[in-house]
């Protein structure tokens, strides 16, 4: 969804300064009206539970994608254990993609939520 708001912004924009004949003044005004789309949006990275990994695996993966306490990884993996699932990071996409990918080095599974 957020890609194809971005990608109907760049055409939008393109298309203005093609056939309207904006003068870079309006062209700044238009760049700062993007940033402030995409700053808003955030995502979440949920982690689902498997068979395959302990309890140690998953917490050691989970300070480490995370940066977070070795308890609340804990936390984080007992209600994976229980729940099935659990939401282990909210925040901008660009880092969610980086946590996932953290997590999925020992492939663990995971989704990135918009």
């Amino acid at each position: 969804m957020q890609i194809i708001i971005i990608i109907f912004l760049v055409i939008y924009k393109f298309f203005n300064f093609c056939c309207m004949g904006n003068t870079s003044q309006n062209t700044q005004k238009d760049v700062i009206e993007d940033q402030q789309t995409t700053i808003g949006l955030e995502s979440k990275v949920v982690l689902y539970n498997d068979d395959w990994h302990t309890f140690d695996e998953v917490i050691g993966q989970l300070v480490k994608a995370v940066n977070c306490s070795y308890e609340q990884a804990r936390s984080y993996a007992f209600e994976v254990h229980v729940k099935g699932k659990s939401i282990v990071y909210t925040g901008a996409l660009d880092n969610c993609l980086k946590v996932s990918s953290i997590l999925e080095e020992i492939a663990l599974n995971t989704q990135i939520i918009t």
